[in-house]
């Protein structure tokens, strides 16, 4: 095992299969420069390992970086692109949405384009609702997408890989809080199947699933409600689409009990998907109603205390789930 930060799994991952595929290139703002000349970053180095045919600093326009990756997918090449923060999402959404998530079914099943869009997401760095407003629910909406939200180094590293070999679009999404929180990280070639979610710890009164960054929250609350005598079984999802729906069902029906957790507004959040998955197919073995902690309907500030405010913490997970029981 290496300890390494999120941005450094990223970076191993991305090294790595450009080692081994001569078709795989890069480009984003500043991916080369700029924030992102620190060790701890996801494309610190890479410009002087591979050069700048394929590590390409572009200008800045994300609706240009899509445009390129849809272009060279449908090329033969196998881009991987960055659109910095998640709400410029929007302005590549066309190519993405429109194109990427599309040609494939166009075309009969008979080409593949497999692109991997980067995104950086979360609030926590005083950014203001422009930089910090995750919206993970979107992408996921869009047939034809696969969307990954990694929350530890190791998951990180195994599905990019797992990503950029896929031969359709994935939206790849990256918590800037988990860059610089070390942890083991497996050495040498490895992959994670995308579609798996991952029990991180098991248990038998309550079900409580998240993904990303929010996974550090519901592992604190966990502990403490252990200490409590609560037995919490974490349900981390890495993958949005494809859902695991078997992984969230099958832990539901052995607690009987469902918190769904995540930094995202409530209204139209994915939590809600799960939600309607669980009363769909597993109402009989709730003992209780679900509930969603969540982040709350407004805009994320950029006042630091403000924003701790707006993103959820363990004693609101513990609040609900002392409600189911």
């Amino acid at each position: 095992m290496q300890m390494l930060g999120m941005g450094q799994a990223v970076n191993q991952a991305l090294r790595e299969e450009m080692q081994r595929d001569s078709r795989i290139f890069l480009a984003g703002e500043g991916i080369g420069v700029g924030i992102h000349d620190s060790p701890m970053m996801p494309t610190y180095g890479l410009l002087e390992a591979f050069g700048p045919e394929r590590v390409k600093d572009t200008p800045v326009s994300e609706a240009a970086i899509a445009g390129l990756a849809v272009g060279a997918a449908a090329g033969g090449l196998r881009p991987v692109v960055e659109v910095m923060f998640n709400p410029f999402f929007t302005l590549a959404s066309d190519m993405i949405v429109n194109h990427a998530a599309k040609l494939r079914y166009l075309s009969g099943g008979k080409t593949s384009f497999p692109l991997v869009v980067r995104i950086k997401s979360g609030a926590g760095f005083g950014a203001g609702c422009q930089h910090s407003h995750n919206l993970e629910a979107w992408v996921a909406h869009c047939p034809g997408l696969k969307v990954v939200m990694p929350a530890t180094p190791a998951d990180a590293k195994g599905l990019l890989k797992s990503a950029i070999r896929d031969d359709n679009p994935v939206v790849f999404i990256e918590d800037m809080g988990l860059y610089f929180a070390p942890a083991e990280v497996p050495e040498g070639d490895y992959s994670i199947p995308i579609g798996k979610a991952d029990i991180k710890r098991p248990g038998t009164d309550v079900t409580l699933v998240t993904w990303s960054k929010m996974l550090g929250v519901a592992m604190q609350a966990a502990d403490q409600l252990a200490r409590e005598g609560v037995d919490v079984e974490v349900v981390d999802l890495r993958t949005l689409t494809p859902l695991d729906t078997e992984t969230i069902l099958s832990s539901v029906r052995k607690t009987g009990r469902l918190v769904v957790l995540h930094e995202a507004n409530r209204t139209g959040g994915f939590g809600g998907e799960i939600a309607a998955l669980v009363m769909e197919q597993a109402f009989d073995a709730l003992k209780a109603p679900l509930r969603r902690v969540t982040g709350p309907d407004i805009p994320v500030p950029a006042s630091p205390p403000l924003e701790r405010f707006y993103i959820p913490d363990a004693g609101q997970v513990i609040a609900a789930i002392k409600e189911l029981l």
